[in-house]
């Protein structure tokens, strides 16, 4: 099996594994939300700052943290975090100043007993290795470090963008519609 195909193939056990049911139930907040400000840390970030450029599209009020145009959030608002390790302390004290304003706080991670589950409101357990278990016998992927729950991300955020067109009724021509014209 070549290295391509054994990614795949782990990519695929990561979805074997997933419950689609918390998935929905993320879609759902993210479809209700007055606005969603999302936040990853290093490689995660790259992941979600795609899934909010197309819950932008979507015509959402989607901002990534860090970002001068960022708001503030607060009650109705979604702060969507992604750190698959399980704990990371920027995304923890975020976190703290997302549910101290009333924001409800969801997060996407691989390691359910991490130090961030308690501070949120809804969990999606995506179960892919990532650098908290890519060594010794933990060790389950032919990729580097985190790269399988950071490839997990990518297709788990572009079948959320069709399930969230589908939730909120949104054509691929309004998505196109909210597409920069400045490249």
């Amino acid at each position: 099996m070549s290295d391509y195909q054994t990614a795949l193939a782990e990519l695929g056990t990561v979805f074997a594994r997933m419950d689609d049911t918390q998935v929905n139930a993320v879609i759902e907040r993210l479809a209700q939300a007055r606005r969603i400000v999302v936040f990853g840390g290093g490689r995660e970030r790259l992941q979600i700052m795609g899934f909010a450029m197309r819950m932008f599209h979507m015509g959402l009020e989607a901002a990534v943290e860090g970002d001068m145009t960022t708001p503030s959030v607060g009650p109705g608002d979604v702060f969507l975090v992604t750190c698959g390790p399980g704990y990371i302390s920027t995304a923890q004290a975020l976190m703290g100043v997302a549910k101290d304003a009333g924001a409800e706080v969801v997060l996407i991670t691989a390691q359910l007993q991490g130090r961030l589950s308690p501070l949120a409101d809804l969990i999606l357990h995506l179960p892919a290795q990532t650098m908290a278990d890519d060594q010794g016998p933990a060790k389950s992927s032919v990729l580097p470090m985190g790269s399988l729950f950071e490839g997990a991300l990518f297709v788990l955020f572009e079948v959320m963008v069709l399930k969230l067109k589908a939730r909120l009724n949104i054509s691929s021509d309004d998505m196109r519609a909210n597409h920069t014209n400045l490249e």
